[in-house]
């Protein structure tokens, strides 16, 4: 059985600007889908010095993103675990110019990170079962439709995939990602003016 964590975290301004940095990003979601590590153990697997992953690891921990893991370890070994399994950023809530920016800042970063993501399983792909293959897509629709439905069919799929219960560990149970982008084509739609 998975261990079972707070689901969802929604960081207030400070801790959405400490997690808009790639490195703590991308630290987070490996905690969250591979599970407990330490600042060594993390250092190589990102190509970082302990001592650098190991201020990450606290910024994060700051900001409760990541927690001690306290089943783990000893005096040496600090061993460390995603607190929630997933983050909102109420990026569509930004009101301020500092509100917009941070918000922004960490669209960026978690873009950055999603599209390191999609080349590394497309750079797999070749090596993937029949099954795999065929449950993976890497697709786009294009659709001229006003905002309020764009809005509307983006909750729809949130809400069908989270929908989604994680399966008891079996041999062919997986991590599987589902990245979701949804956007204005660029170039189609006018600045908002400024506040």
């Amino acid at each position: 059985m998975t261990e079972q964590r707070p689901s969802v975290v929604t960081p207030d301004l400070a801790g959405l600007r400490a997690l808009s940095h790639p490195t703590r990003l991308r630290i987070l979601s490996h905690l969250r889908i591979e599970g407990p590590a330490t600042a060594t153990t993390l250092a190589t697997r990102f190509g970082l010095n302990s001592g650098a992953t190991s201020y990450h690891l606290r910024q994060l921990a700051e900001h409760g993103f990541v927690v001690e893991d306290p089943d783990r370890g000893n005096a040496r070994d600090r061993w460390w675990k995603a607190a929630h399994q997933e983050t909102h950023s109420r990026a569509a809530q930004a009101r301020t110019p500092e509100e917009r920016d941070v918000a922004d800042a960490f669209l960026q970063a978690a873009t950055v990170m999603y599209a390191q993501n999609l080349q590394a399983a497309m750079e797999e792909q070749p090596l993937l079962p029949p099954q795999w293959r065929a449950a993976s897509t890497v697709s786009d629709w294009v659709h001229t439709i006003p905002a309020a439905k764009a809005a509307d069919l983006v909750a729809r799929i949130k809400e069908l995939i989270a929908s989604v219960d994680d399966a008891e560990p079996d041999e062919d149970a997986v991590p599987f990602a589902f990245q979701i982008q949804a956007f204005p084509v660029p170039g189609h739609v006018a600045p908002a003016p400024e506040a």
